[in-house]
């Protein structure tokens, strides 16, 4: 059955929640998000999320959406767990280092190894993957690399609340028991009163698709780098993906991730000397701040926010027809809702908008 715009959009949707968990490197994510532009299929664009686990923060949003117009379905194995082949989370990988750094800790493993399955568990991409770095490793039963429900602390407050009342129940007999004894001098201590209290410090996280969150990035960017030349980032609310030349070396290329501090994420790889650049100190923060803020009504997506910001060079013929020339920055912009309903505008670096798919009715 033919594809509607409605379909591909809802698919890249899945995607780019997929990629924002982790299910996808940022190479496959833009391989696929292209493949679902051409798409002309239902079957082609299933092909392309059939893989993928059910987005932990979106899922009436997936179920509603790419389910009705793509034929998708989450992936379900037994127990409510989904089979091995699926693509692993960042969440998964957490639950697994936290089985692999408990087994360290106990002595299951030695250092080498425990360094060896960290190493091999950043290169994860399925649950079997994930599953097979603990499968010899005593754990609670039922806890592991599978997508599971957050533990409730119920049961942790009540053996707290028995732990006090018992201690307190244990010096009163004390005290009776032994209150003729002679009592040792009262040792002074200093208590909450005479230090005052202490008033929580928050730091504000911008999200990096305003103008503020963008200027801050930009700024820890430069700290970080000593420039703002990249060959393509990827920015979401709350992290972002960068890719750039090694720094001396040309011919190799390093990707990092961004949540507050930036942490290389993947081996160094080959990269082509003449690789076009992008230089982000040429992006009008202001004017892009605008067109951000004014992202949903442009894209027709009500009660919409910017999910994904790429920024990017020009390097193709393809951009020619929206009248930005090869060298500029391009910014690509998804902005989606609960409902799965989403469009895209493509700005120049001045923020003004170049062209707009918006969300059709």
């Amino acid at each position: 059955m033919r594809a509607r715009d409605l379909d591909r959009v809802n698919a890249s949707g899945l995607l780019d929640a997929a990629y924002a968990e982790g299910q996808l490197g940022g190479d496959e994510y833009h391989d696929r998000t292209a493949q679902v532009a051409a798409a002309k299929t239902i079957g082609e664009l299933r092909a392309l999320v059939d893989d993928l686990q059910l987005p932990a923060a979106r899922v009436r949003a997936a179920t509603d959406g790419v389910r009705a117009s793509t034929g998708w379905r989450p992936l379900q194995g037994g127990a409510g767990y989904y089979p091995g082949h699926t693509r692993a989370r960042n969440d998964d990988r957490e639950r697994t280092r936290a089985v692999l750094d408990t087994a360290h800790g106990e002595g299951q493993l030695a250092d080498a190894e425990h360094a060896e399955r960290i190493e091999l568990l950043a290169a994860a991409r399925s649950l079997d993957d994930l599953a097979e770095l603990v499968a010899d490793l005593q754990r609670v039963t039922g806890t592991g690399p599978a997508p599971r429900q957050p533990p409730s602390y119920r049961g942790r407050l009540r053996i707290a609340l028995v732990t006090v009342l018992a201690l307190a129940a244990a010096t009163g007999g004390f005290l009776v028991t032994h209150r003729d004894e002679a009592a040792p001098p009262p040792v002074s201590h200093p208590g909450v009163a005479e230090l005052g209290a202490v008033e929580p410090v928050v730091i504000a996280t911008p999200s990096l698709v305003t103008e503020e969150g963008l200027t801050e990035f930009l700024r820890r960017y430069r700290e970080k780098f000593g420039d703002l030349r990249a060959d393509e980032i990827d920015l979401f609310p709350e992290h972002a993906s960068i890719a750039r030349a090694l720094p001396g070396q040309p011919n190799r290329l390093v990707h990092y991730t961004y949540r507050g501090g930036f942490e290389q994420d993947r081996d160094v790889t080959t990269r082509k000397v003449e690789t076009p650049v992008v230089d982000l100190g040429d992006l009008d923060l202001k004017g892009i701040g605008a067109a951000l803020a004014a992202a949903p009504g442009a894209a027709n997506v009500r009660d919409g926010a910017v999910s994904h910001l790429s920024v990017g060079p020009v390097n193709t013929d393809s951009y020619a027809r929206y009248g930005l020339p090869h060298g500029v920055a391009a910014v690509d912009l998804s902005v989606s809702n609960e409902f799965s309903e989403s469009g895209r505008l493509l700005l120049d670096p001045a923020g003004r908008v170049a062209n707009v798919w918006p969300f059709k009715n």
